[in-house]
This record gives structure tokens, C-alpha cells and sequence, in this order.
């Protein structure tokens, strides 16, 4: 794999054998191309690798099912990694302001499953 497009899923066996760091430069030679660099743009791409790291998993996370609910809900795939990314982001706040520290999949998790495109489209709007 020698490119990355949020638009396009990555075959999951062939994401997941690539090393970490290999998947997030993908992540952000793809966002370079299309955006300009930002302060943010490293954790940027962590998120979308966490995130499309959680859909290679397939059914043992509710990630790669939410992400298509999320699509057929009106979001490009690219959105959607977003909307869920901005789930995972509002608990490693959580977590690194001592705010959780225990089991934060079972609460993300059940965050993610009711997450819609619409409460997305209203929290950033």
C-alpha cells in the first residue's frame, strides 16, 4: 500500500500490516495534498489512523458499522472518519484531563453507536 484516500476504504489485512508510523505519514501525505498544513495536522492524522485502524478490526468494533451508517446517512467516508475521529478526540480529552480513568471503550464505543450524521453537522456547524 503505497497510498492512502479516506474516500476509499484500504483493504484491512494490507492497513493493518503496515507499521503505525507507515499508516499515519499516509494519512498526512494524503491531507497535505489536499490541505494546507496546520499546528494540528499530526494529531490529525493519529485520529484517522486510530480510526481507520478500528475499522480494519471489522465487527469487533462498532467503528467500521457506524461509519456506514454515516455514509448512507449523507456523509462522504471522509466526513465520516471525522465525525467518529471527534468522538475518540472528546475522550482522549477526557483522558488527559484525569476526567476518565477506566474502561473509556465500553462509554466511546457506546458514543460512537449513537453518533449520526446530523449531531455531527450540528456540533460543527
Amino acid at each position: 500500500m503505497k497510498r492512502y484516500n479516506p474516500l476509499k476504504a484500504p483493504n484491512p489485512q494490507d492497513w493493518l500490516a503496515l507499521d503505525e508510523g507507515v499508516r499515519i505519514i499516509l494519512v498526512m501525505e494524503y491531507h497535505s495534498k489536499i490541505e494546507e498544513d496546520h499546528p494540528g495536522s499530526h494529531a490529525h492524522a493519529i485520529i484517522h489512523t486510530i480510526i481507520e485502524n478500528q475499522v480494519a478490526l471489522g465487527d469487533e468494533t462498532p467503528v467500521k458499522s457506524t461509519i456506514e451508517r454515516l455514509i448512507t446517512e449523507g456523509l462522504d467516508r471522509h466526513d465520516a472518519i471525522h465525525a467518529v475521529g471527534s468522538v475518540l478526540a472528546k475522550y482522549l480529552w477526557k483522558i488527559g484531563k484525569k476526567e476518565i480513568t477506566e474502561n473509556v471503550s465500553d462509554p466511546y464505543f457506546e458514543d460512537v453507536r449513537l453518533l449520526t450524521a446530523q449531531t455531527w453537522l450540528d456540533e460543527i456547524e
